[in-house]
């Protein structure tokens, strides 16, 4: 497979609904989308940063200077046997997963296209349908919070994660569990609690929730492995996962028993395959985290999500939840908690071009023979 071409898009797309998280709230989506080209197919992939660097040291502007100095010189002009390979070719470069990611799922698509096989097929899929939650931002009521999630098991999710902090945790999450005593519920502290706040958080205990994702700091797994001892409440990591060797110590520690897999956060599908075998081997519990992408990379996502050892359900909830036009056609659609998974080649959507260059604020390409 030859890499004649990789463009490099920035792009913006407005949220439907402002989406709050500990960290900020977020309005708008600037975001990265890189297309590889072989011949006459192109394949799609997705960089997750933010715009700014909060939930990790990546952000938009950063991970395209990565990209256009380190990773597509790399790339374009060389032939590659499959996309396994990338991941080697990016060793050098440390860290950078959103950015080494976004290039690795544009060559996963492209050569699952010139396959002719779904990406999902590609990966090592089984299912045919994935399960979908849906990720809920922090509200300024109790009521609100509760109106909000009614309106979404009415839609059928098969599980909602509450957005918290500390003053926006404990009456805000037992308000909906009164509501809906049986729904699958899970909080989503991204970060906002230190080990002082242990005894607060124990009391998560009395809500029968499904887990509480990444309480402490984002670099930590050592002291998540103290406060897991103490909850019964089960531990999911996040943030603090970007890598299988992260993974392999978190569960030597005991620091969680829930993993979330981001791609772009572990750098890519090779990883995140990696990554979710482990898992599956300790008897560990994972599922597919989002970050607000567009449909390019929720479709990466219901790949991933495939695999056998995601049992829980994930971020990847319709496009209509956040967009007023996808970039992607047809838009993803959820059927009583489910999303079908797509089973063309590649992503399994077709780009919605007049939309991709709607949002497009600037772009540049690099061909084999103008490096």
């Amino acid at each position: 497979m030859n890499i004649d071409k990789i463009t490099i898009r920035r792009a913006s797309l407005d949220l439907i609904t402002p989406f709050t998280t500990s960290f900020s709230t977020q309005t708008n989506r600037d975001f990265l989308i890189v297309e590889a080209t072989s011949g006459t197919t192109t394949g799609y992939g997705e960089c997750g940063a933010f715009a700014f660097p909060y939930y990790s040291e990546e952000y938009t502007s950063g991970c395209e200077l990565v990209l256009i100095e380190h990773l597509v010189p790399l790339l374009v002009g060389t032939v590659i046997g499959h996309p396994r390979e990338i991941r080697d070719i990016f060793a050098p470069i440390k860290r950078n997963t959103m950015a080494k990611s976004a290039v690795e799922g544009a060559i996963w698509d492209l050569w699952a296209k010139l396959e002719g096989v779904s990406l999902a097929n590609a990966v090592g899929g089984t299912k045919s349908t994935v399960d979908v939650g849906l990720s809920v931002g922090i509200k300024e009521s109790e009521s609100e919070l509760v109106d909000f999630v009614s309106a979404a098991v009415d839609e059928g999710f098969s599980r909602i994660k509450v957005k918290i902090k500390p003053g926006s945790d404990l009456s805000f999450l037992r308000a909906v569990r009164t509501e809906h005593p049986e729904v699958p519920l899970m909080a989503d502290a991204n970060s906002a609690y230190t080990l002082a706040d242990t005894e607060h958080l124990r009391r998560l205990d009395e809500l029968d929730l499904m887990m509480i994702e990444q309480p402490l700091a984002h670099d930590d797994i050592v002291d998540h492995r103290h406060l897991q001892q103490v909850l019964h409440t089960p531990i999911c990591l996040d943030e603090s996962i970007h890598s299988l060797a992260d993974t392999r110590q978190a569960i030597e520690l005991g620091s969680c028993r829930i993993i979330n897999i981001k791609i772009g956060r572990v750098g890519g599908i090779s990883e995140a395959k990696d990554i979710e075998q482990l898992c599956r081997n300790e008897g560990l519990d994972v599922w597919c985290g989002g970050m607000l992408e567009s449909g390019i990379g929720r479709a990466h996502n219901l790949a991933i999500a495939s695999l056998p050892g995601f049992t829980l359900p994930g971020d990847t909830a319709p496009s209509a939840r956040y967009w007023k036009r996808d970039v992607i056609t047809p838009e993803v659609t959820m059927d009583r908690g489910r999303i079908d998974v797509p089973q063309g080649p590649g992503i399994g959507f077709d780009i919605d071009a007049a939309q991709l260059e709607a949002i497009t604020t600037s772009g540049r390409s690099f061909e084999a023979d103008n490096r």
